[in-house]
């Protein structure tokens, strides 16, 4: 009975802070329940939403650090009442600001406390239903997203996460969870973007393997994005892996000038911070394809001839030739006599 009775008084006081004069008494207010809550399991819910109503406000006023590390001081994923949805909305919320302030380390840690298959409806997602520890599950707070909601959000966020270390193969999969999702293959103004950049994602990614993947990887990520019959509907994109696929060179000034429209309309890849760079490693990928045909052909060649077949100054070859991709597929040939 007095447990029920802190939890009436502490969602009562909490439902004041809005109406509050100014921002200082709604931070007093916030404190004192936080100190009334702590160390409460019965009021643990109430607690975990203070703290990130404070995190809110910190982030409104421009301190995001402050607000990460604040909301980083509850772990959601241990409340047995909380509902499904609002604990990841929650972990979400955290990698957001973990994001925000640069500290790809710790989005990283949380990001692992959401498995891609908590985006599938199971018991203990609604209100009424009996969670793993024998907790009736509570109504999720007012304003949080349905399950399909937070799984575009999970995506987005692993996406600029992987941005930052510049693994395509991993933003290629995300891009990929999203096409998939429910409800976006119906809208042509979600899909149409998200399957273009999958087209391009899909082939950054290095052939080879890598600590990130395995070439079988990467092969199969573009053998099953050119099955996707959408990709009907873009002609110039479906013909980008099909450049990448057939065994023939690639002239890098042909197909710049080719794509050069549709690498200028993707802002989102080859613009901004690391723009400059993916636009390098998209000539890279053409010359390692061109340098595994070249290895389907010879057993052995010169300096001179492969210049001549990779459209590069005998200079260009020897810098290349640092590259690990290209060790790797000339691995196959002896090179150079």
């Amino acid at each position: 009975m007095r447990q029920q009775v802190i939890q009436a008084f502490v969602r009562q006081a909490m439902s004041y802070i809005d109406s509050a004069p100014d921002k200082e008494t709604q931070v007093s207010l916030i404190k004192t329940l936080q100190t009334v809550t702590e160390g409460k399991i019965f009021v643990e819910i109430e607690r975990a939403r203070l703290t990130r109503k404070l995190a809110a406000m910190k982030e409104s006023e421009g301190n995001i650090a402050e607000a990460a590390d604040i909301l980083q001081e509850v772990a959601v994923e241990t409340f047995g009442a909380m509902a499904k949805t609002e604990k990841i909305a929650y972990i979400l919320e955290q990698v957001r600001l973990c994001l925000a302030k640069k500290d790809y380390i710790r989005a990283q840690i949380l990001a692992r406390k959401v498995s891609p298959r908590a985006f599938q409806k199971q018991q203990g997602d609604t209100k009424g239903e009996i969670g793993i520890e024998g907790t009736a599950i509570e109504a999720p707070d007012e304003g949080i997203p349905t399950l399909p909601e937070l799984k575009l959000r999970y995506y987005e966020l692993m996406i600029t996460y992987y941005q930052h270390y510049h693994n395509y193969l991993e933003i290629c999969r995300c891009y990929k969870a999203i096409y998939e999702s429910e409800g976006v293959q119906a809208d042509a103004a979600v899909w149409v973007p998200v399957l273009k950049k999958i087209c391009w994602y899909a082939v950054l990614a290095p052939t080879y393997s890598t600590e990130e993947g395995s070439s079988s990887d990467v092969t199969t990520l573009v053998s099953t994005t050119a099955a996707y019959k959408q990709l009907a509907d873009l002609p110039q994109h479906k013909q980008l892996l099909t450049t990448f696929t057939n065994p023939e060179i690639v002239r890098w000034g042909l197909f710049e000038a080719q794509y050069l429209p549709e690498i200028q309309a993707e802002t989102d890849i080859f613009a901004g911070e690391y723009g400059a760079k993916r636009l390098e490693d998209l000539k890279l990928r053409v010359t390692e394809h061109n340098v595994l045909v070249v290895t389907k052909y010879y057993t052995r060649i010169t300096t001179a001839r492969l210049a001549e077949l990779l459209d590069l100054t005998p200079d260009q070859v020897g810098m290349i030739c640092d590259c690990a991709a290209v060790v790797h597929a000339l691995g196959q040939c002896r090179w150079p006599v």
